[in-house]
């Protein structure tokens, strides 16, 4: 069987709220952004930065409903700065059987992390 990987969901437009370097590592995004795009907690992500042209991977630690906050961690903390915006992707693996059947799911959001 033959997979091919594609782009699942993106999340543009999310502005960092906080950075903490003294941590494991990951990115912090508030439950409610994840859940809309489809992104799980402990998923693997892009994160590319607008202001800074940085491309790192990381994962997923899910922020506090409502808490409209996206934390760098550990060392992707060195990625951004606050108030940075960001566009954040997540991939999928389809079988050449499913190819078509994927739908992409991109979020915007606002400069305070507002799902528009």
């Amino acid at each position: 069987m033959i997979l091919r990987e594609f782009l699942k969901s993106k999340i543009n437009g999310a502005c960092i709220t906080d950075k903490r370097l003294k941590y494991l590592g990951s990115i912090g995004i508030d439950k409610n952004i994840i859940d809309e795009a489809g992104i799980l907690p402990g998923e693997r992500v892009q994160v590319l930065n607008y202001n800074n042209g940085s491309r790192i991977e990381t994962y997923i630690i899910e922020e506090e409903k409502g808490s409209k906050k996206v934390i760098l961690y550990g060392p992707a903390a060195r990625c951004g700065e606050v108030g940075d915006e960001l566009c954040i992707l997540s991939y999928c693996f389809v079988s050449e059987d499913s190819l078509g059947e994927n739908t992409l799911r991109v979020i915007q959001l606002s400069g305070k992390n507002d799902l528009k």
